[in-house]
């Protein structure tokens, strides 16, 4: 399993530094990031954390997909590869 999570429907508002700290509480986090739209530097509303081992993002996954954050439930799942 990858270490890598997909993690959609952010609020706008939702910053990388809020990510590392909601997966923080599950496993160490090695990065968080909230993609940003280039042209507006806007939220697109998902992010990508990185855990440091597959026990950890095993557990962030059970612990936070589709739990409520900011009025809106967290989809959670191990991203996939860029093709």
């Amino acid at each position: 399993m990858s270490n890598k999570l997909f993690v959609g429907n952010l609020t706008f508002s939702t910053t990388s530094s809020d990510l590392e700290t909601l997966f923080g509480e599950h496993g160490s986090v090695v990065s968080a990031q909230v993609i940003n739209d280039r042209d507006t530097g806007r939220s697109r509303g998902f992010g990508f954390v990185e855990m440091a081992d597959a026990e950890a993002a095993k557990k962030a996954i059970g612990a936070l997909d589709g739990r409520s954050v900011d009025g809106r439930n967290l989809t959670v799942n191990v991203a996939k590869e860029r093709r």
